[in-house]
């Protein structure tokens, strides 16, 4: 029996090996690892009826009826998955909840069908842990620099232009606003933690010598940094992007008007795609319902649904309107609040290319 244990585990998670996830497909769905597929033993129904089984009769009547209701056509459908995976990835490797009954077992069932692959051993559970030890460690080594700045200056096209970065609100798929939700689905909590440690590890094992961030408050949509991470972000300097209000308006339209609606006419059609990029935006503007105050909500509102209907007719005026007039009345008073609280954080100001050669030199020193 060839197992890889924790020892492997970091070589594992970098090396992009193709991982054959076990577990049932309810457990998949709560997380997983980079580059694993579901393939799983048992499905959802079989594993509850073998726990239920395991907790009012023990281990070896949970083992018999798992081998009752996963044999014949059923077992040689499940090893005819194994083998198409394994005839186009020989290199992958098998893991588990905890690298046991289930490796062993189906570990033996693909030797049946002609290779002889290893499991993790500790399974997810091992695995898992060691990702959330390796966020805790490396975030607390690394020097951290916060990228701060108003809404629509540019932090994440400034980071994507470094190195020594990770993007936080890539990994979660969401702008960290709330008109941040993107045409796709967020990850699961555990899926973005994981993803998040495996980005720190390569970030550590590139050799950089510091870690920029973007500003973030703890939740990014509905995921959330972890909370040790976070506090040392809320203690690291910032440094803030300078940009003028125009720029920042233009910006804001690319990346929320522009971008978004393209994103749902290429997945949903001309006509639905476009419908429901407005559904999208109106969504938005109802979330901050409560802090614009019911008048000005529903006059910016008027403005964003006259500004559909001049997109389509070519212009963009009026949602440069409603942009402009979002940022004077409720992004920026926020900010300049939220800021005057960090002062005594802030170590440099200026415009993109001022900070990108500030960061340069702190990560030559």
């Amino acid at each position: 029996m060839k197992t890889l244990g924790a020892d492997h585990y970091q070589e594992l998670l970098l090396s992009d090996r193709p991982l054959i996830d076990l577990r049932a497909p309810v457990e998949f769905a709560k997380g997983a690892f980079p580059n694993s597929i579901n393939l799983p033993l048992m499905n959802d129904q079989e594993r509850a009826a073998v726990g239920t089984c395991y907790k009012r009769q023990g281990q070896m009547a949970a083992i018999e009826l798992g081998h009752k209701l996963v044999r014949g056509e059923v077992k040689a459908q499940r090893q005819q998955a194994w083998k198409r995976f394994l005839d186009q990835h020989p290199d992958a490797v098998l893991y588990c909840f905890r690298g046991g009954l289930r490796s062993e077992l189906s570990q033996q069932w693909i030797a049946e069908v002609g290779h002889e692959r290893p499991f993790i051993e500790g399974g997810y559970k091992g695995m898992r842990t060691f990702l959330m030890e390796q966020t805790d460690r490396i975030t607390s080594e690394t020097r951290m620099w916060i990228v701060g700045g108003m809404t629509g200056c540019g932090k994440t096209d400034f980071l994507k232009l470094r190195q020594d970065m990770i993007d936080l609100e890539g990994l979660a798929n969401h702008r960290g606003s709330s008109f941040g939700r993107q045409v796709t689905e967020q990850p699961t909590q555990i899926d973005f933690e994981n993803h998040l440690a495996v980005q720190l590890m390569r970030h550590r094992r590139a050799g950089q010598r510091q870690l920029v961030l973007e500003d973030e408050s703890r939740l990014i949509g509905r995921v959330s940094l972890p909370l040790e991470m976070h506090g040392r972000m809320q203690q690291a300097p910032l440094v803030l992007l300078e940009v003028n209000q125009e720029e920042r308006v233009e910006r804001i339209l690319r990346d929320y008007v522009t971008d978004i609606a393209a994103a749902f006419i290429r997945r949903d059609g001309d006509a639905l795609g476009f419908s429901n990029f407005q559904d999208h935006l109106l969504s938005a503007m109802d979330r901050i319902r409560k802090r614009l105050g019911d008048q000005h909500h529903r006059e910016l509102r008027a403005v964003m649904q006259q500004g559909f209907e001049d997109q389509l007719k070519g212009s963009l005026d009026a949602h440069r309107h409603w942009i402009q007039a979002l940022l004077n009345h409720y992004y920026d008073p926020m900010y300049r609040h939220q800021l005057e609280q960090r002062l005594e954080r802030v170590i440099f100001r200026g415009d993109h290319q001022a900070v990108h050669q500030w960061l340069d030199h702190k990560a030559q020193g």
